[in-house]
């Protein structure tokens, strides 16, 4: 991640909002704070926590590129002002933007065609806190047979390629079909997306915008739709029809799997869905460059 990332670029979309300096305690360095909240977003971690895995592990020492017989790991309190300085501008909606601009010049989004997806993220259900309530920006959800609270994030990702283009956040009670508008781009003629956006073609969002009412539409069906007769010996083309939307729906389960369990959050960390997507963000940026890596793409126009 060191060698792939931006670095110059995203320090300087956060250099306008930072501290200057001039009163106060001397602040630390903005690229110092900015390794250090990566790592914390990478390994899930507390403030207190990374700060504690900093001294602790070489690799990341190594990382933070800092001179330890000069100076110290930045604290926990300085870490968490940090934090709130990017949730204040929404630095992590302006680095993802930034990333996307650089996959688009660098030829890696081929647009056309979108998949669109959403996955639960938990949220404490107990009221056992010292407010007695929930997170009143969370809510539940029924999922088959079972109930989740929390909040819903949705992506669209290219379908050529699979990197994530867009990201949103909302309630968990909110319908996926009620989002689509915001996953897909202007260009697109194709959206693939699971049952959940059987709907999406009917939402007044789409009908009324001149773009997406010609966009086609492939989603899948719900499986017991798919009704055959038993004595039935021939190929079963509903099925082998929607298996092949799956084949290229499959895409967008990529960037979930990365974010949710190689970094590993799949519960959220914070109370209020502003503060969860600005890590949501910086997590999906991340989550491209490393499918960039893995494709084997040649890096040089990102982080040039």
């Amino acid at each position: 991640m060191d060698a792939i990332i931006p670095w110059e670029a995203w320090i300087e979309i956060i250099r306008p909002h930072y501290p200057s300096g001039k009163r106060g305690r001397p602040v630390r360095g903005i690229e110092t704070m900015l390794r250090m909240y990566l790592l914390q977003i990478w390994f899930n971690l507390s403030d207190v926590g990374v700060e504690d895995a900093i001294y602790d592990s070489y690799a990341m020492k190594s990382f933070m590129r800092l001179d330890f017989s000069q100076e110290q790991v930045p604290d926990a309190t300085t870490l968490l002002k940090f934090r709130h300085l990017l949730e204040k501008h929404q630095i992590g909606e302006k680095i993802f933007s930034d990333l996307k601009e650089r996959l688009d010049k660098a030829g890696f989004l081929m647009h056309r065609g979108s998949i669109v997806d959403a996955t639960i993220i938990h949220a404490p259900s107990s009221t056992k806190n010292a407010k007695g309530e929930r997170d009143a920006e969370m809510h539940q959800v029924k999922k088959g047979n079972q109930w989740y609270f929390g909040m819903k994030v949705r992506a669209g990702v290219d379908a050529g390629t699979g990197f994530v283009h867009t990201i949103t956040g909302t309630a968990a009670n909110v319908h996926d079909s009620q989002q689509i508008s915001e996953l897909i781009r202007k260009d697109d003629e194709v959206v693939y997306g699971d049952s959940g956006y059987l709907g999406a073609p009917e939402q007044d969002a789409i009908k009324s915008n001149e773009s997406f009412s010609k966009i086609k539409f492939r989603i899948n069906k719900r499986p017991s739709s798919l009704k055959i007769n038993d004595c039935y010996k021939g190929e079963n083309w509903d099925r082998s029809i929607e298996r092949i939307k799956s084949s290229v729906r499959s895409k967008v389960e990529h960037p979930f799997l990365i974010v949710k369990r190689y970094f590993g959050y799949s519960k959220v960390a914070y109370k209020g869905i502003a503060k969860n997507m600005n890590r949501f963000n910086l997590l999906f940026a991340c989550a491209n460059l490393l499918m960039c890596v893995r494709a084997n793409r040649n890096l040089t126009p990102i982080v040039g």
